[in-house]
């Protein structure tokens, strides 16, 4: 991936919950969200995490856009864009 792109990424956490996030390298930001210590707070008491979603956007400001939409979304909706993305 370039690295002028973002990636908006939804992760499942070990007990059920959602966790909306933005980086520019998934592969290292998945890697700290279950292991590292860079990792964020909240999913550091929910590991494992797993990538059900992501999608990439042109800019550091779209991205972050994006990623509050899909935090704000409800569960449900969540659920349902994960998928319809991940048949």
């Amino acid at each position: 991936m370039a690295s002028n792109s973002y990636t908006v990424y939804l992760l499942e956490c070990a007990d059920g919950t959602f966790y909306t996030g933005v980086t520019t390298d998934m592969a290292r930001r998945l890697r700290e969200h279950n292991e590292g210590a860079r990792g964020a707070k909240y999913t550091k008491a929910r590991r494992p995490v797993k990538l059900v979603y992501q999608e990439v956007s042109a800019s550091r400001s779209e991205a972050q856009k994006r990623e509050y939409v899909l935090r704000i979304l409800p569960r449900l909706e969540k659920k349902a864009l994960i998928s319809h993305t991940n048949p």
